[in-house]
């Protein structure tokens, strides 16, 4: 329990640093764009057309909203990390339990053998995919009072009032709009994270190596990031579902309404949109796109 606390209180910390990011993130995913094109320079130096960065956009909405403005969403995330995390740890407790009773040391996978990379991460692929299940609506709620703000609209305004409006308009299954994307992301990126790790560590590192423990974890980290930039459309498309057919002035013109997730795959990989929002600096302009200043975005 003391551990799980600790977990909480750092995931906390973590989320209050991070939120502004998400909240930018989330608003270019839907695709608003408040500020028009400028001049800047990219990686190498040459003057070129891009979008506002994450610095620019997070000036305007100060100016809109203040400072407190950038933590627009911020309480039912919390609630959904903290809830998560308990969720992650009893479902892992939980099966650590089953599995010291059911298993007999010789039939325990030698640690660091494929069996055992490949027991760990299923382990890992149920207690994320339950906590991912159980917090998705508080997920919905956080996502919905970050767009909100295109419209300047109040609606979702609290986590109670959030919920019952949910539950009002669109039943239960509001609560698990893009749920489906959000765990093939979820688990596609665990599997490609683990196994690529354990592919480096075992053929590209000799354990006779200075700081092997270090490369390792290391390896670990850069595989995470490579895993993340693969499965990055499905959080995209995840977002885009939670929001979708909201009754909130982002749908549309932004956001446009889609029958399934599928539907949106489909439109955004047609429109060449499917990595939209992942980087926040040095944003290139749309292809064949022209910007709408009164719309305050592509079309």
């Amino acid at each position: 329990m003391a551990d799980a606390c600790g977990q909480i209180l750092l995931g906390s910390g973590l989320t209050v640093l991070s939120h502004p990011l998400m909240y930018i993130k989330v608003l270019i995913q839907v695709g608003h764009e408040p500020l028009p094109p400028s001049l800047g320079r990219n990686l190498f130096g040459r003057q070129v057309h891009q979008l506002p960065g994450l610095f620019a956009y997070a000036k305007h909405i100060i100016q809109i909203d203040g400072k407190a403005g950038l933590f627009n969403g911020l309480v039912p995330r919390l609630c959904a990390g903290s809830i998560g995390t308990i969720v992650h740890s009893k479902v892992l407790q939980v099966g650590l339990n089953r599995s010291q009773d059911v298993i007999t040391p010789l039939q325990k996978a030698v640690e660091g053998s494929l069996q055992h990379v490949v027991n760990e991460t299923t382990k890992e692929m149920i207690a994320r995919s339950c906590a991912t299940v159980v917090t998705h609506p508080f997920h919905v709620i956080t996502l919905r009072c970050m767009v909100q703000f295109i419209g300047r609209e109040t609606k979702y305004s609290g986590v109670f009032d959030s919920i019952f409006t949910v539950y009002r308009e669109e039943g239960i299954l509001g609560f698990f709009a893009g749920l489906i994307p959000r765990l093939l992301g979820d688990v596609l990126s665990l599997w490609i994270c683990n196994l690529l790790a354990h592919l480096i560590n075992t053929y590209a590192i000799d354990d006779s190596m200075s700081h092997t423990g270090e490369i390792k974890n290391c390896s670990q980290a850069v595989t995470g990031f490579f895993a993340s930039m693969l499965t990055y459309p499905f959080v995209l498309v995840s977002n885009l579902m939670a929001v979708n057919n909201c009754f909130l002035e982002v749908c549309p013109p932004y956001a446009s309404v889609y029958p399934t997730w599928v539907d949106c795959w489909r439109h955004l990989s047609r429109e060449g949109n499917m990595s939209r929002g992942n980087s926040l600096f040095f944003r290139k302009l749309p292809a064949g796109k022209m910007y709408a200043v009164d719309q305050k975005r592509f079309f």
